[in-house]
């Protein structure tokens, strides 16, 4: 065969693979669970048996024992790589590997076990899909198993998979099993939602890890990689509301304005009308760009650089977000915490509050409790300590835009650090909103349209309420979008052509009609139930 035919059928084989590759989709999975449980010797004998690893990594941690001929493989080293890790036997900080199978494609995080290293399981198991908790067989289910299994399931994992280790050293015991299974099962059911599997296996023998255990043969269900390749999925963070924290303002010259970020749910099409936070002001999307090309629409997680149709004033640690489907904003807010820091918390105390892209002052008012790892129970504290986890309310110094962790991990979460040291002292899950961002009456910025006899008597009530309002005869687009950006309530005297009431409205402002009305109750109900003004604020009546 010409050696241009083999050419061409070796890049096509190559696209295909490629193509094969980019339609898999991508497991997220995390190890935690007590130290010397056998969690980096259960990842490294996955990726040997799953023949993901290389021949010179295989040579780098086979060495012979003392009295043994065979040379063996220490399959913990193959993720424990830093020098510390390997003098010691333990693992320090999370190590990620990646690699696939005919099925899907994964990644891993092997977190540490010991309870000094809490902070880097809770950094592991954060974007895990999936989360292995590794029980030794014949110690069963220790107060750190249950801290990581616990702080696995308040980080939101979905799936958890009791692998229950060193069954050669039970003699492969059913009745061993059995009852860790049982005691497992009512642990997960008393603190969460997630489904779970358990599987007998042996990391150093390879037992149930990729092939099937002839040694346990009255185990009947799937093998640890079985279940990772066939565990359902979470696929529709892209039908969640738009939510684009913004990274950074891409200005390359005075003709291109982008906003960077990565969508962290939702997905956004060109020609979408989207609301700019915390401004308020809204605008249609121009473009999408990325690395590869402009593109129509784009998806959760991809990155993306949005250009709008409108100037509008956004910057890093803004959100770009769904007009219909807003976030939420509070200024105060109840969360679950993880306390990493060896410093207690101190409430009252100055802390930075990092969310998404944005750091802002804030402080913890009240712990409302602890939950005691070991009994679930919640103990009224004032304060947490080490690897404790709470609830606590926290207040800000301005509106944070956020929703409840359970529906977004990435709008919902946030770190507290220390603004002296810039430590890290502890992840927090956002529950609630305690208080709204705004003391005042609540209004939208709306343009009105009034007979001259109504205008200054709907004006003066208004004001007196505190409603930003302001009256004007000036009907020009450009005007009028100007004054609805600065979130005013526009009177205005007479009408406005079909154009000019076409454009504010794709722009998501209301237009309000209430020519023809002689009360001020009555334009007052109707721009309730126009929804410019909050149904709650009676007083106006």
């Amino acid at each position: 065969m010409p050696t241009e035919e083999l050419e061409l059928e070796a890049d096509f084989a190559i696209e295909e693979f490629l193509e094969a590759e980019a339609a898999k989709d991508l497991l997220r999975f995390s190890t935690a669970g007590s130290v010397d449980d056998g969690k980096s010797t259960l990842i490294g004998r996955l990726l040997y048996d799953s023949r993901n690893v290389y021949e010179d990594q295989v040579r780098a941690v086979t060495g012979a024992q003392v009295g043994e001929r065979k040379p063996t493989i220490d399959f913990a080293l193959l993720t424990d790589g830093l020098r510390a890790e390997r003098e010691q036997g333990i693992t320090i900080d999370v190590a990620y590997r990646y690699f696939s199978t005919q099925r899907r494609k994964f990644i891993i995080a092997d977190t540490p076990g010991h309870e000094q290293y809490t902070r880097n399981m809770a950094t592991g198991a954060s974007t895990a899909d999936l989360a292995i908790i590794l029980i030794d067989a014949r110690k069963g289910i220790l107060v750190q198993s249950r801290r990581h299994a616990y702080i696995a399931s308040l980080l939101g994992t979905r799936h958890l998979v009791a692998a229950i280790n060193k069954m050669d050293l039970v003699d492969f015991s059913e009745e061993v099993y059995r009852k860790i299974e049982n005691d497992f099962r009512e642990l997960v059911g008393s603190f969460g939602s997630a489904s779970l599997t358990t599987i007998p296996v042996s990391a150093l023998e390879g037992d149930n890890v990729v092939e099937r255990s002839a040694r346990m043969d009255w185990y009947s269900g799937p093998t640890l990689l079985e279940h990772l390749e066939n565990v359902p999925m979470w696929t529709d963070v892209a039908t969640q509301p738009l939510r684009l924290p913004v990274q950074r303002v891409i200005r390359p010259d005075q003709n291109y304005r982008g906003f960077a970020g990565q969508i962290s749910a939702g997905t956004v099409r060109k020609g979408d009308v989207v609301l700019a936070l915390p401004s308020g002001r809204t605008s249609r999307v121009a473009s999408i760009t990325t690395f590869d090309g402009d593109l129509e629409e784009a998806s959760a997680p991809l990155s993306i650089a949005l250009t709008l149709e409108d100037e509008l004033d956004i910057s890093r640690g803004d959100l770009i977000s769904e007009l219909e489907r807003k976030p939420q904003h509070a200024t105060a807010i109840e969360a679950s915490l993880v306390w990493f820091d060896a410093e207690r918390l101190e409430t009252h105390r100055p802390y930075l509050v990092k969310h998404g892209a944005q750091t802002l002052p804030g402080r913890v008012t009240q712990v409302l409790y602890r939950t005691n790892i070991q009994t679930l129970a919640e103990e009224a504290v004032n304060s947490l300590g080490m690897n404790d986890v709470g609830v606590a309310e926290l207040e800000l110094t301005r509106p944070l835009y956020f929703d409840p962790y359970i529906e977004n991990r990435a709008s919902g979460s946030f770190i507290l650090i220390d603004p002296h040291t810039n430590a890290t002292l502890a992840a927090g899950m956002i529950r609630r909103a305690v208080a709204t961002a705004e003391a005042g009456p609540e209004h939208k910025a709306a343009v009105v349209l009034l007979d001259g006899s109504l205008v200054a008597e709907l004006e003066l009530a208004l004001l007196k309420e505190g409603a930003a309002v302001v009256r004007t005869r000036v009907t020009a687009v450009k005007t009028l979008r100007g004054l609805l950006a600065l979130g005013l309530i526009s009177l205005v005297e007479g009408i406005i052509d079909e154009a000019t009431h076409e454009a504010l409205t794709i722009a998501g402002f209301a237009v309000v009609d209430a020519r023809g009305l002689t009360q001020v109750s009555e334009a007052v109900e109707q721009l309730r139930a126009a929804d410019v003004l909050d149904a709650s604020e009676r007083r106006l009546n």
